[in-house]
């Protein structure tokens, strides 16, 4: 099948992309891994031994940084909708982290553990209709929100992927009355185009 003129150059940027060049040369599956690792150089989240949760997996990029980071005293449990190639080092879980199995999936893997660290770069499937596809994407972030307050230890960090829109500014609020430290990260992998902010938080306050 033809593929139409907006098919071709997003085919053509993403070619000639040089995160996605990077990706190859370096062996990371995805351009995004370099998201987490200059933040991780900004704010130094990875450490090893760290206990690390990586909602919205594959393809692996984020894990595959998790896991060098950590070490193998550390431990990194990933968890996507979609499969993903087993990364050494890493426990990957297949399901959907937002119905109740898929929690209750991640949970038995921690074994009572708490986490040092969760990551989110969960987005929705898109619908083509940008008001239905930001309440999705809110709605992932405030799942990984409630999970990180539930499992993190009290110095702990979460990063989640939003997206500028309807529900941004309430999410922030709430990171910020939730969290003893939240800033804004916009990461050079990150499309200069693109809505995407990510959001780090650490430290939850006590309940």
């Amino acid at each position: 099948m033809k593929r139409s003129a907006s098919s071709r150059q997003w085919l053509q940027r993403h070619v000639n992309d040089p995160y996605v060049q990077r990706s190859k040369r370096e062996g990371y599956r995805s351009r995004a891994a370099y998201k987490l690792i200059e933040i991780d150089q900004k704010d130094r989240l990875l450490a090893a031994g760290a206990v690390v949760v990586d909602l919205g997996s594959a393809p692996g990029g984020w894990t595959q940084v998790a896991v060098g980071k950590v070490g193998p005293r550390g431990r990194v449990i990933a968890i996507d909708l979609l499969a993903m190639p087993e990364v050494p080092g890493a426990v990957f879980l297949r399901g959907d982290f937002s119905t109740g199995a898929g929690l209750a999936a991640v949970e038995a893997a921690l074994e009572g553990a708490r986490v040092d660290l969760v990551l989110s770069d969960m987005a929705p499937n898109l619908s083509g209709i940008a008001i239905t596809d930001q309440a999705r994407a809110m709605a992932l972030a405030e799942l990984a929100r409630d999970f990180a307050l539930a499992h993190l230890k009290p110095d702990g960090a979460f990063l989640v992927k939003v997206f500028q829109g309807s529900g941004y500014d309430e999410f922030l609020r709430g990171l910020r009355q939730a969290f003893r430290k939240v800033v804004v990260r916009k990461p050079g992998a990150s499309r200069g185009e693109s809505a995407e902010l990510y959001l780090l938080a650490r430290s939850p306050k006590a309940p």
